[in-house]
């Protein structure tokens, strides 16, 4: 659940924060903390945030907007998150919902402690807190036993000096005319829900818990529902791909198959061509051995002629010289 919980100067919201944080385990956002966390550490927006508070100026809300998102990025913030003191006017709210837009993580619900300015005045002005343990008094509604004795270690009572009459009123009117008027901005959204700030701590705890679950149960139901559409999409659109990569596989292997194929035809051609090659080259061979042969039987036959015409031509010359004789 992510809520912005409003409320004046001496409502009793930071309180209700806490045990906000306790019921429902989500972190309590306040800015204050968050610039003071953010100066010790010395981060790149701590060290922005310093510069503009040393020259006495005012730390813009894209820092502040800046460090509630790094915020929201830790473990603890998952489910959601408490804002207080964030947003104080009409522009912060409207940038504050454009970053949580982006993020995918809008305000669910504003919160409202509403208390009359009268009782307000009194929470504030009537508050007296202990110098030694810090426990905290009110001489209108939780007085000591002792006046301006503290009842748990005696030490005195002290009494800010900001909380007197006049300082007090004038927060509330600066209250009222920066901070009420995001009742209506959150009205308008159909966020707003009021809880009276008035009766014990518990009691005013109670009713801001069935405000939550009755308006955060219907969204996180609502919510469910879109991730089960949103897994049932992905789960379709995983088997279509599947499939569409099964029908790839298939096309691929068949081409495969094709080249496998053609690479044989072209191999066995170059075979038999080869095979064709050998046979022809043995056909010449072996037609050259016939002639070469053939030529070797007609010069011995010729010799063999050549002889027996020596041979003839021998016998005629004997067969002369014997016929001179015998004359």
């Amino acid at each position: 659940m992510r809520i912005v919980l409003l409320g004046a100067p001496g409502s009793g919201k930071g309180t209700q924060a806490k045990q906000l944080v306790e019921r429902y385990n989500i972190p309590q956002i306040s800015t204050g903390d968050l610039l003071r966390e953010a100066v010790a550490a010395g981060t790149e927006l701590g060290k922005r945030a310093k510069t503009a508070m040393d020259a006495g100026q005012l730390v813009s809300d894209d820092i502040v907007l800046g460090m509630i998102q790094e915020r929201m990025a830790k473990p603890d913030a998952k489910s959601g998150f408490i804002l207080d003191g964030f947003p104080r006017n009409i522009p912060q709210s409207q940038s504050l919902d454009a970053m949580l837009a982006r993020v995918g993580q809008p305000i669910q619900l504003s919160l409202l402690v509403d208390v009359d300015k009268s009782v307000l005045l009194k929470r504030i002005t009537g508050r007296r807190s202990c110098g030694s343990c810090g426990a905290i008094y009110n001489i209108y509604f939780s007085t000591p036993k002792v006046p301006g004795k503290c009842d748990k270690c005696g030490g005195t009572l002290q009494h800010r000096s900001d909380d007197n009459e006049d300082t007090v009123a004038n927060r509330l009117t600066v209250y009222e005319e920066q901070t009420a008027p995001l009742m209506s901005y959150y009205k308008a959204q159909g966020k707003l829900r009021t809880v009276a700030g008035v009766g014990s701590i518990s009691e005013i705890f109670d009713k801001m818990c069935e405000i939550i679950e009755a308006q955060i149960r219907p969204l996180a139901s609502a919510m469910k529902k879109i991730n089960e559409a949103t897994a049932t999409a992905k789960k379709a659109a995983k088997a279509g791909s599947a499939k569409k990569a099964a029908a790839k596989k298939k096309v691929a292997k068949k081409k495969v198959v094709k080249k496998k194929t053609a690479k044989k035809k072209v191999a066995k051609k170059k075979v038999v061509k080869k095979k064709a090659a050998k046979k022809k080259v043995k056909k010449k061979l072996a037609k050259k051995k016939v002639a070469k042969k053939k030529a070797a039987k007609k010069k011995v036959k010729k010799k063999a002629a050549k002889k027996k015409v020596a041979k003839k031509k021998v016998k005629k010359k004997a067969a002369k010289k014997k016929t001179k004789r015998r004359r």
